[in-house]
This record gives C-alpha cells, structure tokens and sequence, in this order.
C-alpha cells in the first residue's frame, strides 16, 4: 500500500463497498457516490493530502457453519471484517482514515483495526456512534440475521463471534457512546443495561440538546489521552433530509445538530479516524445525502459556518 509518510495532515480514503450487512440492496455504490459528491475535493480545499485505495475486496475465505440459520452473508462479512481490520491497523499510523461506505456492518473491522492500533501506540480508544441505531447484537441474538446490527457487541468482546477474526484489543462499553438513538430492539436495550456505555436517545436530546452529552464524553476522551473513532450512520439523520438508507426512522438529527457535532469534533482534534457507512444512491434524490454526508466530514476536518458553500435547492434551480 501506498503511503504519505511524515504528513500529519494525511487523509486516507478506504473504499469498502460493502453490501452484504443487510438484505436490501445498494450500498456498494456508496464509496464511488461520496467520490463524485466530491469528498477528496472537500478535503484538500481545507489543506489535507488525500490518499485515496481506492475500493477494496473481502478476504475469500472458508464457508463458516453459522450457528443461527437466520444469518445474511456471514462468509462475505467476515472476510470484510479481515480485510479492514488489517487495512485500518496499517493506515492509521500514517493518517486520518475515512472509510467509505457500504453498509455499517464494515465497522466490524475498521474499528477493530482502529483499536488495534490504539494498543500499538498505547492509547485507548473510545468510539462515537452517530446513529439510529444500538448495533448491539451478536450473531446469536440477531432475528433478522443483518450482521451491520452486530459491530458494537463485536468490537466490544461480547460473545457469539466465533466465526469472526479473533480481537487483536477490545474496546471498553465504558469507551462507547451513542448519540442519535430512536430503534433499539429489546434484547439490545436489556443488553446495553449491563454495560455502561453512553447512551444519548432523541428524546434526550430534545429536553437537553445535543452539545452537553457530547462535550462531556469528549471531556472523558481527553482526560484518559485517547484516540476517538468516529462512526457516521446516514440514519443518524433525519430522513427528511438525508433520504438515501434503507434503514430510515424519523425523527433524527437536524441539519444544524449535525454540523455542530462534526464541528465540535473537529475542536476536540481527538478524532483520528472516520466511518461513513449505509448510503444507498439508489434511494437518493438528486445526490442529496451524498452531498450532506460530504459537507458534514469537511465540517470534521475544519471547515466552518462562514465557509458553507451555497448550494442549489433543485437541480433546475438558478441560486
């Protein structure tokens, strides 16, 4: 692979056009529709190198024996989860990874990558989960047998992966938050009762806003030197605006509480490492959520309000 060495300002884009996460179809185009929504663009105009890998493939692997008959395309996700462990561990040293996607079911190994590398330097790593949903499933619990349900439970050590690349480090619940949720299956709220992750849900959000949960648990990240992972589900936003995921629940995240939260992350300089995950252009209007999802990573990387390129309502519009 490739590398720019000795340029902290280093963007590395990774192409994972994962599609096998969930049943319905289409989120294998997300990594080429956030390239022609113009992502490499957005970031060398705020002063980054871009590296781009371009899109890459699953590990071939062994056909595994589930033991839930109800799992989707267990081979295909593990052999994703292989492959981006490996590549996030390996990029990471030499910049910002931002992995393109594809359904959320990537996160698997990109952020199991990610904590592998935060053990290699010594650094903890905490997690942002910027969604709808909890994801803390496993492959034994899951009804639905959608494996993006399953990344938080995997890369925290809850049990039931067997089939799924041993944990070169875990990360903590402690060092998880979710900030968005509003679909949380039973089994997974019983489940993330017996942690203590943080848990920020809509109506949370509503009587108390967005910035408070979110500055005190960058506050933690601060205070234990870690090294912050950030994963961006569309469905973190509310479908009115962001209408391209199969997996909409009204209600989510304004257009101006998702700009400061990337703007916020952007003043902690914590992050190092990005998940934009479950766009399906074929649900799109127009490249609409690409665009958005596009303009809130350069909202991570520093660009601020004033800065806001203006942009027309329609395609047919003259603004």
């Amino acid at each position: 692979m490739p590398i720019l060495r000795g340029m902290t300002q280093n963007i590395i884009l990774i192409g994972a056009p994962v599609d096998s996460g969930k049943r319905a179809q289409g989120c294998l185009m997300g990594p080429d529709a956030l390239r022609v929504a113009g992502l490499r663009r957005a970031a060398e105009e705020l002063g980054r190198t871009v590296l781009d890998l371009g899109n890459l493939a699953p590990a071939s692997l062994p056909e595994p024996l589930p033991a839930n008959p109800a799992l989707h395309e267990l081979t295909e996700t593990v052999g994703w989860t292989q492959t981006l462990m490996k590549v996030a561990r390996e990029a990471a040293p030499e910049g910002m990874p931002i992995f393109l996607g594809g359904d959320h079911s990537l996160s698997l190994g990109s952020v199991a990558g990610m904590a592998a590398h935060a053990r290699d330097i010594g650094r903890p790593l905490f997690v942002l989960w910027l969604d709808a949903h909890s994801d803390f499933h496993t492959p034994e619990t899951t009804t639905s047998g959608n494996l993006h349900g399953t990344p938080v439970a995997y890369v925290t050590g809850q049990p039931g992966f067997g089939a799924f690349p041993g944990l070169p480090a875990t990360v903590p619940t402690r060092n998880v938050c979710m900030i968005g949720l509003r679909s949380v299956d039973a089994p997974e709220r019983a489940a993330l009762a017996e942690t203590d992750a943080t848990l920020v849900d809509m109506r949370m959000i509503d009587e108390e806003g967005i910035v408070g949960p979110l500055r005190g648990f960058l506050a933690k990240v601060a205070a234990a030197g870690g090294l912050l992972h950030v994963s961006l589900d569309v469905d973190f936003l509310d479908p009115a605006i962001a209408p391209a995921v199969g997996t909409t629940v009204p209600g989510g995240a304004t257009f101006r509480e998702a700009h400061l939260v990337l703007e916020l992350l952007h003043d902690s300089g914590l992050v190092g490492s990005l998940d934009l995950v479950e766009l399906n252009p074929f649900l799109d209007d127009r490249g609409r959520t690409a665009s958005l999802m596009v303009d809130l990573t350069a909202s991570l990387l520093g660009r601020r309000i004033f800065d806001r390129p203006t942009r027309p309502y329609s395609a047919g519009s003259l603004a």
